[in-house]
């Protein structure tokens, strides 16, 4: 082994070496364990979440293949609609070309061609983490097999009115001409206004106060123009005279009713609340509670209509308002419109105040534009039946949440759904499988031929298919069954279905974990998961959301390989990385690493992941972790050549068969410190194994880091030393010590593999063997199990003496000034027969390691000598000043503790002889006073004596 641990140099060659053997495949076997990925978009590129999920599955994934399950992750991507097709369009704009232009089959050959070259970049960036998916099964939501699923669910869905097409309210991008998902809408926080408006009262009207108008106020004044009714609050004394009268709608000329509802707040603005239903969510449900048509005054490009379009409540096309709008704002930006309508209120004496408002202003994250509400026909699912036995399997427990709390999100949205839109206006994604005849009649099917023959329609009636495509989480909410074959009957999907675990964030429990529950329910009869591990985002070290507007980002890929200083100059000065970050990093890079770049490798931040892993919380990030389990990693590298210096013939020279056949079945004696280690082993094991169970891997991080760190490295290899280097040990008892140094170390690596594969590969195929371990590849070695025969009390309660005595001596010797090097003599004083046994055994271990020359113990009535001490439970350790100390600096330091314990007894007693504090204050202050007065007394006593005897040496 090398002498230094290189992340880099032993990670580079074993995932491939892993990958071409075919390592990740399933292995056989009745016990199946499968994860489905959470398909990443195949434009995306490696980030710190993925980075976190990834090492949370793959650690779920190493652990069950190494119980002996027959494992599989699969792998796949996500066709990405919007994202795949802007990527594709850029590219198009920069060779001057156009989409439009190249017509919808020229363009989809150019997306495939993209996806061919450039759409694996995600992928190869999750082989960068160690994540041991099977790639020889990876799929694609386009690929022709899950295609076809999607194709099927749609047709049997439709079939049994489930799926249906409708106008209704959804989120338009007026950039990308699109319906978007809420998830695909991003809320940012603006400064605005809010206007107040009059409108005037029908019919001579009035109010209570005798106005013959009402105010309503607005944020949006371009959507006035489509209001059909202005809605009060049923039980507001202000208004309710005037339910049911009307208003006559200001540069419209519109008539529209006052109307009941309680979405108007009384104690929220004016109390009156101007009801749009064709352009605002809320004001849709108003709008149907209330049987309002729906105007729609804005066209696709959020400019206003020369002409509305008029729909009764229920979505259908109505005659029942006119479709006249102002021509002075046709064909304006709603923007540019919302000024000239303000403008012209104002000119008619109808505005009433404008105010500064705080606004949630709604972005598509793609687009970047402001989100309309706009009424478009779309595809619909019906979700209510669905929802029913997704729900019921939760309530039975046959999915569990993780943590738990996550069930009452779930249920929260699975009891208020509304109907999911499905439909996209992209070229790139799965197209609708509907075709319409020239009356605009719509048939749904495999294939137009299949419609045609469902349907009696001959050639001679003209078809065309429908223009729109999927949404992406139309295809995902099937990945469960999809990509084990259905709706073929396959092995794969007996063997593996349902899967057991699904790792995801909070943030698509809707979106994605519930609409797989619904749809593969539906499908197959079973749920798509047994267990949903929730978990939270990963912030930076302050909990702040990492984004690059923040400077804020941390790319897991510069953490794994190395970001040389030069680039982190680069990514500071254009505001990538916050200065203080990037300097923090620099500062770390200066110190550690002497090339100027800091790579800390894969295995220390899957392990700074894994020991942040609480469930359903936010992760904090903080570099000063990363860069102690960069040193663990180093500890284990140092520990391991500690080792095989210590059982090799010589440096670099591997023991021969004979040698580890006679390590492995020799006779062997086993030291207190060796039974003690493969006690503590036992225990370790079972704690890591109960965590990572239960899903706790912070837990089972913690436990490997304190026994590795702590008792093999930090006391074992040291109590190994007074065995392996005594002339007078025997062979047999050497034996045992070299025999438990290797046994143990290679249990470690077996036990830490989910966690760091590539070190715990790298050093188990030196360790392995001398272990007596076969086998090529840690991954396929079975997972350590306690043994609790193995679990020895005695020798746990014997260390922990030892511990406490070495421990205690190394304190005195660190407060006394005296050197780790030179001999001091050591007494015993009170101790019992415990003590006096375990004195007896361990003298070896004392006088090695704490460099004791001599060992005295001092029976009742021995006198001890002046000496520091250090109590070990009821026994006295003692460690002579005499020859030890520089007398005057021990009598300078104890004369300046006792002038200022001095000090602190007159201020308390100067406070009991105060006469005014005795009478006024409480008798408990006083007792207070009194007990602190006694402990002052006292040390001053303790201190005088130490002082005189220090000055008689």
């Amino acid at each position: 082994m090398d002498k230094t641990y290189q992340p880099h140099e032993i990670e580079k060659s074993w995932y491939q070496t892993w990958e071409d053997k075919g390592y990740f495949a399933p292995q056989g076997g009745d016990d199946s364990f499968c994860i489905m990925i959470p398909p990443p978009n195949v434009t995306g590129s490696l980030h710190m979440g993925h980075g976190f999920n990834n090492a949370v599955m793959d650690c779920m994934v190493r652990y069950n293949r190494m119980k002996g399950k027959n494992t599989l992750w699969q792998p796949g991507t996500d066709h990405a609609g919007i994202a795949t097709q802007m990527v594709v369009e850029r590219q198009l704009a920069a060779q001057g070309q156009d989409r439009k232009a190249l017509g919808r089959e020229k363009f989809l050959e150019k997306v495939w061609e993209w996806k061919d070259h450039s759409g694996g970049t995600i992928t190869q960036q999750i082989r960068r983490l160690g994540s041991s998916v099977d790639w020889s099964r990876e799929r694609f939501t386009m690929d022709d097999g899950l295609s076809n699923a999607v194709q099927e669910v749609f047709v049997r869905l439709y079939k049994e009115d489930l799926i249906y097409r409708g106008k209704r309210l959804v989120n338009w991008d007026p950039k990308l001409h699109t319906a978007i998902s809420d998830l695909e809408v991003e809320n940012k926080d603006k400064k605005g206004h809010m206007w107040h408006f009059r409108y005037p009262l029908a019919d001579g009207v009035t109010t209570s106060t005798g106005a013959n108008y009402i105010v309503v106020a607005t944020t949006r004044p371009e959507t006035m123009l489509g209001d059909t009714g202005v809605a009060v609050n049923p039980e507001d004394p202000r208004y309710k005279d005037l339910i049911g009268k009307e208003i006559e709608l200001p540069l419209v000329g519109r008539r529209i009713p006052i109307v009941a509802d309680e979405h108007a707040d009384m104690e929220k603005g004016t109390g009156c609340v101007k009801i749009t239903p064709a352009h605002d969510f809320n004001d849709y449900e108003v709008g149907k509670r209330n049987n309002l048509p729906m105007i729609n005054v804005l066209t696709y490009n959020a400019e206003i209509r020369a002409e509305a379009e008029v729909f009764d409540s229920k979505g259908e096309a109505s005659d029942a308002y006119s479709r006249e709008l102002p021509q002075e704002f046709a064909g304006m930006d709603r923007f540019e419109a919302r000024k000239a309508i303000v403008a012209k209120l104002d000119e008619l004496g109808l505005l009433d105040e404008v105010k500064d408002h705080d606004l949630t202003v709604p972005y598509g994250d793609r687009g970047g534009v402001v989100i309309e509400p706009m009424l478009t026909d779309q595809w619909y699912v019906r979700v209510e039946s669905l929802a029913k036995p997704a729900i019921e399997a939760v309530e039975k427990g046959d999915i569990e949440f993780v943590p738990k709390s996550y069930e009452n999100m779930y249920f929260s949205w699975m009891r208020d759904l509304q109907d999911w839109c499905i439909s996209r206006q992209l070229w790139w994604g799965h197209r609708i499988p509907a075709w319409y005849d020239e009356q605009g009649n719509a048939y749904v099917g495999r294939s137009e031929a299949e419609v045609r023959k469902d349907n009696n329609l001959g050639d001679d009636i003209k078809l065309s298919q429908d223009e729109d495509v999927l949404d992406t989480w139309f295809s995902s909410a099937l990945w469960t069954f999809s990509t084990l074959g259905w709706p073929e009957e396959t092995p794969e999907l007996k063997t593996f279905h349902p899967t057991d675990v699904l790792v995801t964030g909070f943030d698509i429990i809707f979106f994605w974990v519930a609409r797989m529950i619904m749809m593969t329910l539906k499908f197959t009869g079973e749920v798509p998961f047994k267990t949903v591990y929730v978990h939270g985002l990963v912030r930076d070290q302050e909990g702040q959301k990492m984004s690059k507007s923040k400077g804020n980002v941390l790319d897991p890929l510069d953490i794994i390989d190395g970001i040389e200083l030069e680039s982190l100059v680069e990514k500071r000065t254009s505001g990538m990385m916050q200065p203080q970050m990037a300097a923090k990093i620099e500062k770390q890079t200066r110190k550690h690493f002497p090339d100027g770049i800091a790579a800390y490798g894969t295995d220390a931040l899957r392990f700074t992941f894994l020991s942040l892993a609480s469930t359903g919380r936010d992760i904090k990030f903080d570099m000063s972790r990363l860069e102690g389990y960069r040193n663990f990693c180093n500890k284990l590298w140092n520990a391991t050549r500690y080792v095989l210096m210590n059982v090799e013939q010589e440096e670099g020279i591997a023991l021969t068969a004979q040698q580890i056949d006679d390590l492995n079945n020799g006779d062997v004696e086993l030291s207190l410190a060796d039974r003690w280690i493969i006690s503590r082993l036992q225990l370790a094991e079972k704690t890591v194994v109960d965590a990572l169970d239960g899903y706790r891997f912070d837990h089972a991080a913690q436990a490997i880091y304190e026994f590795v760190w702590n008792e093999y490295c930090d006391w074992y290899l040291e109590l190994s030393k007074p065995v392996l280097w005594d002339d007078n040990a025997s062979d047999a008892q050497k034996r045992g010590t070299r025999r438990t140094l290797v046994n143990v170390l290679e249990a470690i690596l077996r036990m830490s593999h989910p966690m760091m594969p590539y070190i715990t590969e790298e050093i188990w195929q030196t360790i392995g063997p001398i272990a007596g371990k076969s086998g090529d590849t840690i991954m396929l070695a079975q997972y350590p199990q306690a043994d609790e025969t193995k679990i020895d009390a005695q020798a746990d309660t014997d260390i922990e003496w030892l511990k406490g005595v070495i421990t205690g001596i190394r304190n005195i010797r660190a407060d006394m000034g005296i050197g780790p090097g030179k001999p001091v003599k050591c007494f015993f004083k009170d101790g019992n027969a415990d003590d006096q046994r375990r004195l007896e055994a361990n003298q070896t271990f004392l006088k090695n390691l704490a460099k004791l020359e001599e060992i005295t113990w001092l029976n009742q009535g021995d006198k001890a000598p002046l000496a520091s001490t250090a109590l070990v439970g009821e026994m006295e350790v003692l460690i002579p000043m005499a020859g030890n100390i520089d007398v005057d600096a021990e009598v300078n330091r104890l004369s300046k503790a006792i002038e200022k314990n001095q000090k602190e007894l007159d201020r308390v007693s100067g406070k009991l002889n105060n006469p005014k504090f005795v009478d006024k204050a409480p008798a408990d202050v006083i007792e207070k006073e009194k007990a602190k007065l006694a402990d002052f007394e006292s040390t001053h006593a303790k201190l005088a004596e130490q002082l005189e005897a220090i000055k008689a040496l």
